[in-house]
């Protein structure tokens, strides 16, 4: 029987849950009335957190920054609550964009606001059209569970990815680690080593469904839930 993935709730979920269809699992939608801390870790045996809009840096403590517009207070909510729960019952867990920086926050950390305005030559991060269209390259910590999933298509340990993101990981949380840097020094990505699966992403890899580049994470994911 496939393995039950949680998706929680977003404005563009064709391709989160087709990844993991791709990958042989079985994607439940979440809904905001499905509860975050009960009947999710009860239910399923992973989770994807998706992208979307900023999280409101009331939940790291920080004042808003001016380009900081589009928050969704429910979302936050229910994100931070679900990852919590998550965390707690160490279910195996795919951050993606958005959802990497819901999950430092959750565990503590903070973001930064706005990465064209905060980040020193920074590298576009924002590359809306085509959606697989590749932004910038990634580093690959050796060793680690990005670098063990995705090493196949690195050269040099530089991996391409898309973009699509103006706020970032600022304050890591507790016990995560930085397993990859665009060029700018913007994390990429974060993992959780004692966990039995916990890799959060800063860029896209659903939008690449078609040619699977990037499947290798959900059947990462999907590895961890047998």
């Amino acid at each position: 029987m496939p393995s039950r993935i949680a998706v929680a709730p977003c404005r563009k979920m064709p391709d989160y849950l087709a990844s993991v269809r791709a990958v042989g699992g079985d994607p439940w939608e979440l809904t905001y009335d499905v509860d975050a801390a009960d009947v999710v870790v009860r239910s399923c045996a992973g989770l994807v957190l998706p992208g979307g809009v900023d999280v409101d840096p009331a939940r790291y403590d920080e004042a808003r920054h001016s380009t900081v517009t589009d928050v969704d207070v429910a979302r936050d909510e229910y994100e931070i609550a679900l990852v919590r729960a998550a965390l707690a019952a160490d279910l195996p867990i795919l951050a993606i964009c958005r959802g990497l920086q819901v999950m430092n926050v959750a565990a503590g950390g903070s973001l930064i606001q706005d990465v064209p305005s905060q980040v020193g030559n920074a590298v576009p991060h924002q590359v809306a059209a085509p959606k697989d269209a590749i932004a910038h390259d990634v580093s690959l910590s050796p060793g680690s569970r990005l670098e063990q999933l995705m090493g196949h298509a690195a050269v040099g340990g530089r991996l391409p990815v898309n973009s699509r993101h103006h706020q970032a990981v600022g304050r890591i949380a507790g016990s995560f680690v930085v397993t990859s840097l665009a060029p700018d020094g913007v994390i990429e990505a974060l993992e959780l080593p004692r966990a039995r699966f916990c890799l959060g992403v800063q860029w896209h890899p659903e939008n690449f469904v078609e040619s699977g580049t990037f499947l290798p994470l959900f059947a990462g994911l999907l590895a961890a839930t047998r």
